[in-house]
């Protein structure tokens, strides 16, 4: 597995605006609701996917990838390793631009999938530290 360049994540985090989230937390003390918050207050439009809360950073929440209207940029996944490979199963069906998964999370199947695919992938990787790392 091997992430795209800092270069080719700048020019990513560059081009894209909506960013749905899968399992955003509506807890102010959690990763992905720190995470999120930072990315929306640096200009992206942030959509938490998370069946178990309403909202998030005052947007509604939907429970699918597969619910949400309109294209997505960046599917960012705050789930355990082994749940990648069921969001990136989803991810395909959804056809957004970049899969993302958070600092932490890698699955060598998933990756595999998507890469195949032809799709930009990363793992292990904290989006808010490469928003700031390619500024």
């Amino acid at each position: 597995m091997q992430n795209p360049s800092l270069d080719e994540i700048r020019d990513i985090l560059k081009k894209s605006k909506r960013i749905a989230v899968v399992g955003l937390s509506n807890n102010p003390e959690r990763e992905s609701y720190q995470v999120s918050q930072a990315m929306q207050n640096a200009g992206y439009e942030i959509i938490p996917v998370n069946p178990m809360i309403d909202e998030a950073l005052g947007v509604k929440a939907v429970s699918s990838l597969k619910e949400i209207e309109g294209h997505v940029d960046i599917v960012n996944v705050f789930r355990r390793s082994e749940h990648l490979l069921d969001v990136a199963k989803e991810f395909l069906e959804i056809d957004a631009d970049v899969f993302w998964a958070q600092l932490g999370c890698v699955n060598e199947e998933a990756y595999q999938l998507l890469k195949e695919k032809g799709y930009p992938v990363i793992m292990d990787m904290c989006i808010k530290v490469a928003h700031a790392l390619t500024k």
